[in-house]
């Protein structure tokens, strides 16, 4: 059974691909709603859209849902390498390891953190869309370290309302090529979806508010360790905005790492983790705070880099 709704384009999505204004007004992933016009389910101004086109203001957009039956199934599936770094009635945190994927999407088969807290019996809460419920952020698939979800309905709420509101301490320590100048600092540019290549970002003037913070950890003779925090959340944020800055996360080739260096050092994914995460715990309103250790992989990397 499916669902056929005809909305209007409000103001605020003018300018916005058709995919990501469907996921916005009807409250389901972008995966989803790139899926829907990719099969004819989304009719702009009279004819079917692809997930690229444009929306303006008042353009009436037809969109048909699909019924509850086509929401993808959480399959139990062990991940061996996933660590629970702490568990009660209202959250799990758990520590990401690479080639991990956050939850199911279409066209990734491998693992997943969705899947593999289902195979160690840890319910997730129900809300969001149906391939990620609980979920309150993510991590690319190539970066490690640690993701908080929900496992009651209220801690959803009251964590999504935190991440929007910027109430929650997201640091990451990377690795760059080169010295970045100056050696602390803050990157304020917007970042949308990459006008060429549909699975990537770009700093651009039509893009989402989107900051980072950086201070130098470490130099090395080609590389620099940075401690980066974020005040955004945008989608491989530090990962585009240090490739803007000429200086992108070694090992990232997607954007722009040396393929060279990356293969000196052993590296088949960005040099980028997740160490740290604070909140307000949402059952007991006190401050909380998780760390994580580099994975074994990065690890190494820095011990050739200071070699």
């Amino acid at each position: 059974m499916v669902d056929v709704r005809v909305v209007a384009v409000p103001d605020g999505l003018a300018g916005e691909r058709v995919d990501a204004a469907v996921a916005r007004l009807f409250g389901i992933s972008r995966a989803q709603a790139a899926t829907i016009a990719g099969g004819g389910g989304v009719v702009l101004r009279g004819i079917p859209a692809p997930k690229s086109a444009r929306v303006a203001p008042g353009d009436l957009l037809e969109v048909t849902l699909p019924g509850p039956q086509s929401a993808p199934a959480i399959l139990p599936v062990p991940v061996p390498d996933l660590r629970i770094v702490h568990e009660d009635d209202d959250i799990v945190v758990v520590d990401k390891p690479p080639g991990v994927a956050a939850h199911p999407s279409v066209g990734w088969d491998g693992p997943d953190v969705l899947s593999g807290l289902a195979a160690a019996n840890i319910a997730i809460a129900t809300s969001g869309a149906p391939e990620r419920q609980g979920i309150v952020s993510r991590l690319d698939v190539g970066t490690s370290g640690l993701m908080v979800l929900a496992r009651s309905e209220g801690a959803y709420s009251a964590l999504k309302h935190a991440f929007r509101s910027r109430q929650v301490d997201k640091t990451y320590h990377t690795v760059v090529q080169g010295l970045p100048d100056p050696l602390s600092g803050t990157i304020d540019a917007p970042i949308g979806r990459h006008p060429a290549h549909d699975y990537k970002f770009a700093v651009m003037g039509s893009g989402r508010h989107s900051v980072t913070h950086y201070e130098l950890l470490e130099a090395f003779r080609s590389a620099s360790l940075l401690e980066v925090t974020l005040e955004t959340g945008r989608t491989h944020q530090i990962r585009v905005h240090f490739s803007a800055l000429r200086h992108p996360c070694v090992g990232d080739l997607t954007y722009g790492a040396d393929p060279t260096l990356a293969s000196r050092l052993g590296l088949r994914r960005q040099w980028l983790h997740a160490v740290a995460l604070g909140f307000e715990h949402p059952g007991t309103g006190r401050p909380v705070t998780f760390t994580s250790e580099y994975a074994a992989d990065l690890r190494l990397a820095l011990d050739l880099l200071g070699a």
